[in-house]
Formats: structure tokens, C-alpha cells, sequence
């Protein structure tokens, strides 16, 4: 019980950090950093596999927890290269 405990508190305490990151980005750099947060999200995704892996907390929490991590990695890293590649092509000249 004490590690889940200590885990939900370092999940609340990271979530609370990354939403008061995001906030304090302004627009004008939201999208060049979304390019650069695919690279995180990667490991994000490479860790979430090896915590879906583990028998950590219970093997049903672990999974569950690593396949909703894998989900969310996953739709930033595609939405990320989608915003990136209109924000790239706002910058090509017309033909």
C-alpha cells in the first residue's frame, strides 16, 4: 500500500508540474516545442512498455497503467508530427 501511495503522489505531483509548464509556454513557441516533445514522448512510450512488463504494483495496474500511458504517448507523438509538418508547410513556397 505504501507504494502505491508514494507512486499516485509522485503521478499527481508530475501532472500538476507538466500542466503549469504548458500553461506558462506562450502560443508562439507552443509549436516548435511540440516538435520537440515527440522525442520525450518516445520515452515516455519505451517506459510505459517496460512498466506494462513489470509486475510492479499488480500485474492488472501495471498493464492498465502502461497501456493508458502508451495510448496518450501515442496520440501526442502523432499529433505533434501533424502540427509539425503544417507548421512546416505554412513556410514552402507556392507552386
Amino acid at each position: 500500500m505504501d507504494l502505491f501511495i508514494l507512486s499516485f503522489t509522485i503521478f499527481v505531483l508530475a501532472l500538476f508540474v507538466g500542466v503549469e509548464l504548458i500553461n506558462k509556454v506562450p502560443p508562439t513557441l507552443h509549436t516548435p516545442l511540440m516538435s520537440g516533445t515527440n522525442a520525450i514522448s518516445g520515452v515516455v512510450i519505451v517506459g510505459a512498455i517496460i512498466s506494462a512488463g513489470s509486475g510492479g504494483l499488480s500485474p492488472g495496474v501495471a498493464s492498465v497503467l502502461g497501456f493508458i500511458a502508451v495510448t496518450l504517448a501515442s496520440i501526442n507523438i502523432v499529433a505533434g508530427f501533424l502540427v509539425t509538418d503544417r507548421m512546416l508547410n505554412m513556410f514552402k513556397r507556392k507552386a
